[in-house]
């Protein structure tokens, strides 16, 4: 395996912890000029993230009502009453981004795939760079103020969803995770770069509780007059 990568797992936490365990939760409240953008202005509701670690299925709750909750994975995403009754679904929902700008409007099965799948990321990271299908190699580092962070580009495999097929992570001296570069390709591809930190444990792994992204510049700054998404999580546990 590639050598940041094993040095940034075992930072993390270690493989041998993350096979032990088979599914987070956290409390997570998010915001950002994206969701305002899409006519879904997100509001400052805790809700409660569920996700499986070695397969990517996703769940939040509440979603659109107190008695709801989202059901995601790759190929299905669905909005549940809490007793399981289907209130809307939509099979292989990748496609219904086809032509997306990123002005076009989601409804809130767009919005709850894009949750589904960018939690799964995040809260995956970066031990599913590890998975089967991916492929990871070294890029060159990005320098944040007087720290080099060493940087691997990853590409995803076909069976799993996420914003772009190739995605870049560096990693602080500590070989903690402290920025995670992609493109929105449900967005129309906007290239954004999504800073981490306040990094805590939790039952054995590492990982951030804030995460900021930004639109990118070509030269790889992140424009931070606007924070597209904010993401802040708690009551993380891993069982």
């Amino acid at each position: 395996m590639n050598d940041l990568l094993t040095k940034a797992i075992e930072a993390h936490g270690g493989s041998e912890r993350w096979q032990e365990l088979v599914q987070a939760q956290a409390t997570l409240v998010s915001g950002g000029d994206l969701f305002a953008i899409k006519g879904l202005p997100q509001d400052a509701t805790p809700r409660v993230m569920t996700v499986r670690l070695h397969e990517e299925h996703a769940s939040v709750q509440p979603f659109g009502a107190p008695d709801q909750k989202t059901d995601f994975t790759p190929g299905r995403v669905s909005i549940e009453k809490l007793d399981g009754h289907v209130v809307a679904e939509r099979t292989d929902p990748r496609t219904s981004f086809s032509g997306h700008t990123l002005e076009t409007p989601w409804d809130p099965l767009d919005r709850a795939y894009f949750n589904g799948y960018a939690l799964w990321t995040y809260l995956t990271t970066p031990f599913l760079l590890a998975m089967p299908g991916f492929t990871v190699a070294d890029i060159e580092p990005w320098r944040e103020g007087d720290e080099v962070w060493p940087g691997l580009r990853a590409t995803f495999p076909l069976d799993i969803a996420s914003h772009s097929t190739h995605q870049d992570f560096y990693f602080g001296p500590d070989r903690l995770l402290r920025r995670h570069d992609y493109h929105v390709d449900v967005a129309g591809g906007f290239a954004a770069a999504q800073y981490v930190y306040e990094h805590t444990e939790a039952d054995g792994i590492v990982l951030p509780t804030k995460r900021r992204a930004y639109r990118r510049a070509p030269d790889g700054r992140p424009l931070t007059d606007h924070v597209m998404v904010s993401m802040d999580l708690s009551d993380i546990h891993f069982s």
